[in-house]
């Protein structure tokens, strides 16, 4: 008798949104204690404790609601045998179409054709609610529907011009891969993510902000003379219209090699009046570069991806597996679906393990802008991002250590707190 992959993968996901769902309920107690924790106490007005607690309870209600129908609709899919019926009936479309059928590569995007107009039909109430409901009553949301919509079509257009030559080639090098095929998968996706990273912030990023360099003044000064201070070779500083969408703002990096960029949300410069702060958060983040954080996080997905590609190849030509799931045929796609789904306990350890080092890096980064002499500054820069994005001030421990990829605010200001310690 088969193993009942399908079943075992079912009842896990079941099992996993039940587990979640009680870590949800511990956080959404926190978030209903009415008093700040102690060491926010005197940092965060009350006001502002006010506004965060009641945008969070309304986010946690809402994710309730859009948790429970993921769960029900993703179980009902694999267990009632949807996906192989659409996979039948993107086939019989085809043949309606005139195109032939037997075409892999032309069955597959069809089946992928289907599922998005799907995805974007299921998707849209809720993100419409987060956007113009929740986003909207705390303040948050500065998007028109036409800006929404807009910016949907023009995902949806990009999705259509790269997604089919990508797709082409993962089922060409699987069908032709033989012992290899991992390694080559590797290769493929490897050079992918270096050309999207490499295009994303030119071509891609324009579409939907506004990029415009960072004037000139004392807080581009202060900035290009701690990235000279660093050796970061830094190339451009931008300023990017974030606040025509939302008042939450942030600050990223990205480049390669001696083509470095930094960009400030314009709701950053608006929030945080005070220079030093801004330059804090900056000098943070350049403690990731410094201290080699990205490029440690991206060998280890590189690991991760090779290794996962390395269990794909083993289990792809499995009639059983792909029988479990109500198919005959054993298609590129399927397998690579399927197999996402029977690795989801791997995934999850592994997200725990990336968030335990991510915490990790938070906290050196933290240190590494301390020891350069900005811990007022970025004390201050974090409770102002806390205050203006009206982030969770109480949080359950068990939550936090399983989600969350950056330390509770609490924890961060107790270890920038900390006296340094003295070297003998």
């Amino acid at each position: 008798m088969a193993f009942p992959y399908m079943e075992a993968v079912v009842g896990f996901m079941i099992l996993m949104y039940i587990f979640e769902t009680y870590l949800d309920v511990r956080q959404h107690r926190a978030l209903k204690l009415p008093t700040l924790p102690k060491t926010l106490e005197g940092v965060i007005s009350q006001e502002k404790f006010e506004k965060s607690r009641a945008y969070s309870l309304d986010k946690s209600h809402f994710h309730f609601v859009h948790e429970f129908v993921t769960i029900v609709t993703d179980s009902t899919i694999l267990y009632f045998g949807v996906l192989p019926w659409f996979w039948k009936k993107s086939g019989d479309f085809m043949t309606i179409a005139g195109f032939n059928a037997e075409n892999e590569i032309l069955h597959t995007l069809a089946f992928l054709a289907g599922l998005m107009i799907w995805s974007q039909i299921t998707d849209l109430p809720f993100s419409l609610y987060s956007t113009f409901v929740i986003e909207a009553r705390h303040g948050f949301n500065k998007q028109t529907p036409w800006l929404f919509f807009r910016d949907m079509l023009k995902g949806i257009f990009l999705s259509v011009i790269i997604g089919p030559p990508i797709v082409a080639a993962i089922i060409v090098i699987v069908q032709k891969g033989g012992p290899y095929l991992a390694i080559y998968l590797w290769v493929f996706t490897f050079g992918l993510s270096i050309v999207m990273m490499t295009l994303y912030p030119v071509l891609i990023a324009p579409l939907f902000n506004k990029f415009t360099p960072l004037p000139d003044g004392q807080l581009r000064e202060k900035i290009e003379k701690l990235a000279s201070s660093l050796n970061y070779p830094l190339k451009k500083l931008f300023v990017v219209d974030g606040s025509t969408r939302s008042s939450h703002s942030n600050a990223y990096m990205y480049g390669f090699f001696k083509n470095k960029r930094i960009v400030l949300y314009d709701t950053l410069i608006q929030q945080c009046k005070d220079d030093e702060e801004i330059v804090a958060v900056i000098a943070h983040e350049l403690g990731h570069w410094k201290l080699n954080h990205t490029v440690y996080t991206f060998v280890a997905m590189q690991i991760l991806t090779l290794l996962q590609f390395g269990g794909y190849t083993l289990v792809r030509n499995s009639a059983d597996l792909y029988r479990s799931f109500g198919f005959d045929t054993q298609p590129v796609l399927i397998g690579l679906i399927i197999f996402q789904h029977t690795v989801i306990p791997l995934q999850q350890l592994v997200s725990f393990g990336l968030n335990l080092v991510s915490r990790s890096f938070e906290f050196q980064a933290d240190g590494f802008a301390k020891k350069l002499g900005y811990a007022s500054g970025l004390r201050g820069g974090l409770v102002k991002l806390q205050e203006e994005n009206l982030s969770a001030m109480n949080t359950d421990p068990w939550y936090s250590a399983y989600h969350y990829s950056h330390p509770p605010l609490v924890e961060r200001l107790a270890v920038l707190d900390e006296p340094d310690k003295k070297e003998d």
